[in-house]
């Protein structure tokens, strides 16, 4: 860099070694960009060039291999609102959003204060985290048979209460949601566990200690030191949870495949039903671009609150 204590040197000099100072920041630059490319390439190619296409075809009225020429305008985004189906994903999405945001974190942050000080902590760890290592579809499939008319859970009830119970969970609309978002909790209160470990683990000791020797309770030290610092932590929990909730399909589609609503599980099945069962392509990718929308703007909101309460602690 060019400081003020060159000020003394000749203006050729300076001149040349501004010159030599541009051409290595040029130098850099292009080995920076090289570096870069193949990320920028791969990107382009297999996510914008994609998602751009997308929203191009939802503009269109293209309906399986004819009409992708034809241009719709909103005619596929106002049928979103004239359809029931539509309405009944979009409340069942929030049901799950509310749920992958709340259930998981509750559970894993129990666990994580539960387990942060005791013996064996690693084993525990590893017991809760490897429903995580499951493929989606292997969960959906285990917990199907769990929740089958005579299946595990049917089974159980029976044996304790002695009396015949069949209940079916995936058949019914007021139980088909619940129990799913019961087994997308099963498999990923163990991620959730270990990364609020991981973010009470950076807790200073010391507010800790020093509020305990003031005579703080345990309830006051978690509420004005614990979730504080850990509140970082806890949003960046609650962002991939709110992406998960928002585009969950395996599981849905697994485990509640024989559900005769199945279209109105969720907004992801419902464009995948859409899209592919009947061959609405246009109309199944505006509603991935609804969907892709609320994501965005959800996730955005919560990285900027993550930013502000980041800030906050400095």
């Amino acid at each position: 860099m060019i400081t003020t204590a060159s000020a003394s040197l000749s203006p050729e000099v300076l001149k040349d070694a501004r010159r030599r100072e541009r051409r290595v920041a040029w130098r850099q630059t292009r080995v920076a960009w090289l570096f870069i490319a193949p990320a920028v390439f791969m990107v382009s190619a297999f996510l914008l060039t994609p998602v751009v296409f997308n929203v191009i075809l939802s503009f269109t009225k293209w309906q399986k291999f004819t009409g992708l020429d034809k241009f719709a305008g909103f005619a596929n985004y106002a049928r979103l609102f004239a359809v029931p189906y539509f309405s009944e994903a979009l409340s069942n999405t929030a049901i799950w959003v509310v749920g992958a945001m709340v259930l998981p974190l509750a559970f894993g942050l129990g666990l994580a204060l539960l387990l942060r000080n005791i013996p064996l902590q690693e084993t525990f760890k590893s017991l809760f985290f490897l429903p995580k290592v499951l493929a989606p579809t292997a969960v959906g499939a285990i917990w199907y048979y769990v929740y089958a008319p005579h299946g595990v859970l049917n089974s159980a009830v029976a044996g304790i209460t002695g009396q015949p119970f069949d209940v079916g969970w995936l058949y019914s609309a007021q139980t088909v949601t619940p129990s799913v978002i019961f087994t997308f909790v099963w498999q990923t209160v163990g991620i959730t566990m270990v990364l609020l470990l991981l973010g009470l683990a950076a807790i200073p000791r010391d507010p800790i200690e020093a509020a305990r020797v003031d005579g703080a309770s345990g309830w006051q030290i978690f509420r004005h030191i614990i979730w504080p610092l850990l509140l970082p932590t806890v949003l960046v929990v609650t962002i991939l949870n709110v992406a998960a909730g928002f585009t969950t399909f395996d599981l849905l589609w697994v485990m509640a495949g024989d559900y005769p609503g199945k279209r109105t599980l969720s907004l992801a099945v419902y464009m995948y039903y859409e899209s592919f069962s009947n061959g609405a392509w246009a109309y199944g990718s505006a509603v991935a671009v609804v969907l892709g929308a609320m994501v965005i703007a959800v996730t955005a909101a919560l990285a900027v609150l993550q930013a502000r309460v980041e800030k906050n602690i400095r």
